[in-house]
């Protein structure tokens, strides 16, 4: 691997000889592939052959090798969610530190690993907000946060600053940043490309000004987990320490056993529980991740989750995407699916009969292809499933069947 000659210089000197040497000979092996099932679709089932649990997440494992995920109709189902190891940490935080229902916010959620592993990790009667800038990234964070299937979860694109302008105030903000991504340079080429000093600085730079701009949406008591997928200390320690002194925080632990080899600070004299994921120490990319909790003066209390839905749908600032899973719709003796794919994949009963496909339908089925259904199958909107995992709507029509299947989820190639 051609690493940045300034990357080089800088991380063996933070790393040391032997975390460096490590690192470097990690960078030639393939990464480590892990998924992490969804609770509400499976329950802890062996869904892959020889699949290590992750001793950090509850629901997460290790595979031994790559399938191929986009020909397998369960991962299209939401059964389980392809997410990197590290990232899979936030479980562990959030069962230590949540323990009632609270109101959420991820503010930079695209693509969805983080949410959708909040959302099976909060207890019962929490309500989620997933919040992406980007208008392209929103979408497939929707798509991502339909697939899990759960109610309480709304999808917003909006800016940090927008949420500063409402009254909407948070429990728990996740503020996976943007940063210069030195964390993925094994698994994402591009990463390395578009490494520079000074774009270090400047994702330094705009990571503060998003946790500024969302600071005071966040109760005095509540959760600030901070996090970066990249390794120098200007995006991580530099940062925390910034938020405690000028924001008003404190650095709270979790606890975290030996074998998990799991790394804390790096940054000479910054004595405090913060977390890194180095590859060669721990079996995974590069995570940074640290829990504060906030002690300036704000609110003292948040939106109650059971109000959170509304007073979003009631701010005109908020852009809202998705609101949990709609409704089907009645119109004479028909109840005609208003946004189908939500309802669908939705955990919560509906009316739809459900009509089992083989593996072989299933992937035509999701390559948006029409084909007839068994003879036997009720006419109308019908759900069809692949092992009992619903994966959409078709319409039969006794002669035909039309495919329902949203054309921007469609996979493209079936070889």
């Amino acid at each position: 691997m051609n690493l940045p000659k300034d990357f080089v210089t800088y991380t063996s000197v933070l790393f040391g000889p032997q975390r460096w040497e490590r690192f470097m000979h990690a960078c030639e092996e393939p990464a480590p592939v892990s998924v992490r099932l969804n609770p509400w679709k499976t329950d802890n089932e062996v869904l892959f052959p020889h699949q290590q649990p992750i001793p950090w997440c509850k629901e997460g494992y290790w595979l031994p090798q790559r399938p191929n995920f986009t020909l397998d109709p369960l991962f299209h189902a939401g059964a389980y969610y392809v997410q990197e190891a590290g990232s899979l940490f936030l479980d562990h935080v959030l069962r230590t530190h949540v323990k009632t229902p609270v109101s959420v916010l991820d503010l930079c959620a695209a693509p969805g690993g983080k949410s959708t592993l909040m959302r099976a990790a909060l207890p019962e009667g929490a309500v989620l907000v997933s919040n992406e800038v980007d208008r392209r990234r929103a979408s497939i964070l929707m798509e991502n946060m339909q697939k899990q299937g759960h109610p309480d979860v709304l999808v917003t694109h909006n800016l940090p600053r927008d949420f500063q302008k409402t009254n909407l105030v948070f429990d728990v903000i996740l503020t996976d940043v943007p940063c210069s991504g030195e964390g993925l340079f094994r698994r994402d080429e591009n990463t390395i490309n578009e490494w520079s000093l000074s774009n270090v600085h400047m994702c330094q730079k705009r990571q503060r000004e998003i946790l500024t701009d969302i600071w005071s949406c966040l109760r005095t008591g509540g959760l600030l987990i901070y996090s970066t997928c990249t390794f120098n200390t200007h995006e991580n320690e530099e940062n925390v320490r910034w938020i405690c002194e000028e924001l008003g925080a404190e650095i709270l632990p979790v606890s975290i056993q030996p074998e998990w080899n799991i790394t804390g600070s790096l940054l000479s004299g910054f004595e405090v529980p913060v977390y890194r994921f180095i590859p060669g120490a721990t079996k995974s990319e590069g995570l940074f991740m640290a829990i504060l909790r906030k002690i300036s003066d704000g609110p003292t209390c948040a939106t109650l989750p059971k109000s959170l839905r509304g007073q979003v749908k009631g701010t005109p600032l908020i852009h809202l995407l998705s609101d949990g899973i709609p409704l089907g719709e009645q119109k004479g003796k028909e109840v005609i699916p208003t946004t189908a794919q939500a309802l669908s994949l939705a955990t919560s009963p509906n009316a739809y009969p459900h009509v089992e496909l083989s593996l072989e339908e299933a992937r035509r089925y999701l390559h948006r292809e029409s084909f007839i259904l068994p003879a036997d199958a009720p006419r109308g909107f019908v759900i069809v499933t692949y092992q009992k995992h619903p994966l959409g709507f078709m319409k039969n029509l006794g002669d035909r069947a039309n495919n329902l299947y949203p054309k921007n989820w469609a996979i493209k190639k079936l070889v």
